[in-house]
Order: C-alpha cells, then sequence, then structure tokens
C-alpha cells in the first residue's frame, strides 16, 4: 500500500485504479463484510437510482434527483453515523436515506405526489428532503444545539451542495455553530456544478478552507473514494460528539447525471470532462480493490447484480400500484387541529370537484 503524505489537500484512500492507500491522519481498518457491504450498497443505489429516473421518463414521477456518480460520498458517510445521530438532507441524499433504512418506495411516494414525505425523522434520525437551498443547514445547527443543552452525546450532520455553499443561510449556520459550539458536522457534496454554473463561478477558494474563517476544522475527502469518506466522517463525528464543535467537509465528487430530470447537461459540460470522472467511478474503483485484495470473486458481483435486478422490479411495480392520495388529503395537516376558515375551502374545493361527476344514469 502507498503512503499519502499528510499535506496532500486530498483525503484518499482508494486510488481511481482500485490500490489502497495509507493515510497517516486518516485510516481504516474493516472486517471483508464491510468492505462487500459498502460495495453491495452503492451498488443497489445506484440500481434504485437509475429506475426512478427511468419511471421518471416513462411519466410514473413528477421529477427525480438523480444522484449518479455520487455513491461513494453518500454510502461513506451514510455509514459512519450512529443509530442516535441525526441527518439534514437537501434533496439528492438517496444513498444517506438508505443508510438510514428508509424505505426506495418511500422515496419514490414523495416524487410521485402520493405523500409529503413519509418517514417519521423522530425515529429514523433522518428528516425530510429540503427543496430550498441551504435552509436544512440552519436547522441542523439548531437541532444540534438543542441536543447539546439536553446533554445528548449524538451528533448531527447537515447535506449540502456547492451550489448551496453560495447561500447566506450556510455562512450563517456555520457562524452559529461555531459560536455556540454546535455537534454538528457540514458535509458539502462538491459535484463541480451547481446545475449549469461550475464550481470556480461559485468559489475562488476550496470551499472547505471557509471553516478557518469561522475557527473550525475542514477537511477535502475524494468524494468518489468510499473507504476515505467513511474514514474522514467518522473522525469528525468523534470531533463533535466530544464537545469539540463543528467540522466541515467537503467531498470532491461529480454530478455524472442531470440536476434533475427536467436538466439537460449536454447543453453546458464538455463531453470530456464527464469522460475523464467516469474514469473515476467510485463503485468500479471499490469492484477492483475487491478483486485486487482478493476480497470477492465473480460469485459476488453476479449475486450483488442480481439483487439489484430484483430491487428495480419491485420499485417498478411498488411505484406503478401506488393508490392516489383523496383528493382533499392537502387539508390535512396544515394544522394541528381543524382550522374554520380551512375547513371553509375544504368544503368549496369539494363543492367544485362535485360539479365534474359524471351524470348518474
Amino acid at each position: 500500500m502507498r503512503r499519502q503524505d499528510e499535506a496532500e489537500d486530498l483525503v484518499q484512500l482508494l486510488t481511481p485504479e482500485g490500490e489502497r492507500v495509507v493515510h497517516p491522519g486518516y485510516d481504516l481498518d474493516l472486517p471483508k463484510s464491510q468492505y462487500r457491504g459498502l460495495y453491495r450498497d452503492m451498488t443497489l443505489v445506484r440500481r434504485l437510482d437509475r429506475e426512478a429516473f427511468a419511471l421518471q421518463r416513462l411519466g410514473e414521477l413528477g421529477m427525480w434527483i438523480p444522484c449518479l456518480g455520487q455513491e461513494a460520498a453518500q454510502i461513506g458517510s451514510g455509514r459512519a453515523l450512529e443509530p442516535d445521530d441525526h441527518v439534514f438532507p437537501s434533496y439528492r441524499e438517496h444513498g444517506v436515506a438508505w443508510c438510514r433504512g428508509i424505505p426506495p418506495l418511500t422515496l419514490m411516494g414523495m416524487l410521485r405526489g402520493t405523500t409529503n414525505g413519509g418517514w417519521d425523522p423522530r425515529h429514523t434520525g433522518f428528516h425530510l428532503y429540503t427543496i430550498v437551498l441551504g435552509v436544512q443547514t440552519l436547522h441542523a445547527v439548531g437541532y444540534a444545539m438543542g441536543m447539546r443543552r439536553d446533554g445528548d452525546s449524538s451528533a448531527v450532520v447537515a447535506y449540502f451542495g456547492d451550489g448551496a455553499a453560495s447561500e447566506g443561510d450556510v455562512s450563517e449556520a456555520f457562524n452559529f455553530a461555531a459560536v455556540y459550539n454546535a455537534p454538528v458536522v457540514f458535509f458539502c457534496q462538491n459535484n463541480q456544478w451547481a446545475i449549469s454554473q461550475p464550481v470556480d463561478r461559485q468559489s475562488r477558494a476550496p470551499i472547505h478552507h471557509r471553516a478557518r474563517g469561522y475557527g473550525f476544522p475542514g477537511v477535502r475527502v475524494d468524494g468518489n473514494d468510499v473507504l476515505a469518506c467513511l474514514a474522514v466522517t467518522r473522525a469528525a463525528l468523534e470531533h463533535a460528539r466530544r464537545g469539540d464543535g463543528p467540522f466541515l467537509i467537503e467531498a470532491h465528487t461529480y454530478r455524472m447525471g442531470p440536476h434533475t430530470t427536467s436538466d439537460d447537461p449536454g447543453r453546458y459540460r464538455p463531453a470530456e470532462e464527464v469522460e475523464e470522472w467516469q474514469r473515476k467511478d467510485p463503485i468500479a474503483r471499490m469492484r477492483a480493490f475487491l478483486l485486487r485484495e482478493e476480497l470477492a470473486d465473480d460469485a459476488f458481483f453476479r449475486e450483488v447484480d442480481e439483487e439489484g435486478d430484483r430491487l428495480a422490479l419491485e420499485l417498478r411495480e411498488g411505484v406503478i400500484s401506488m393508490p392516489d392520495p383523496p383528493v382533499d388529503a392537502m387539508f390535512d395537516h396544515v394544522y394541528t387541529g381543524r382550522h374554520t376558515l380551512l375547513e371553509e375551502e375544504r368544503a368549496w374545493y369539494a363543492a367544485y370537484l362535485d360539479r365534474f361527476e359524471e351524470p348518474r344514469a
């Protein structure tokens, strides 16, 4: 194994060719089964992601936000979490949701419009997706501050992208977290593009350097290296749990697909850039490592692929058979109790819909 210089700016434990690298500050030694488990996680998350993309193209989902290419950042950080930790995601963290036990069909129901979330953050430690850029970082800091006041020893992770890093909410979250020593890890998935804007149009300096200005550590990790993401996130969470305050991780990765299914990245991204990042694919890298270290064989990879096919079929059938919610369900959870004005609006809407009923024979 090659030894990485501690002065190198990017923490990496696996090269794109699958060669194991030792880092003096962050290293990892896992049971053989966990290395295989990380590969399985990434492969199945990619399979569900591609199936959801296809379902949207067939008109079965209103929209999908792909995480293609970012599986290592999400699975590595997600598997570093303890059961009592809390996650505040943005809208692309399907891999983290997988690690927290959120059924993929539940995610797809939200994008089909049959639910407004579908899971209880108190039970999963995974809070609801946030479409508004950056606000979840403030929610995460507030929650972490409350946990600290309650004497809770757990930690919080806030996920956001390089585009959201330009939002003022994120800067405010950094400052509050530092001043109040909140046990929160900021995990930035720098996938190089904020829709059509490249990262060098958003930030002159590397994003992880911003932590210095607020007085807490910041590290850049190879976001296509699942082992490095796991090791760095574990260390950051321990830093937060022992009362040392916030920590910023910048996962250097790439969004291989569109921003959402309504986007066409071919209009603004050069093909040669995509090809360069394809050679750094996180799943191919982990597969090469498993083969190099004789930790898995063809039978294992075949088994994972077959499991992915079964998962895709289950998702396809599950999405298509989802029942439509009652048309007045939109009124159910606006307030905790009944509200006079809302009930009037519900009655008006019901009467409006009755006008379209077919006449009885």
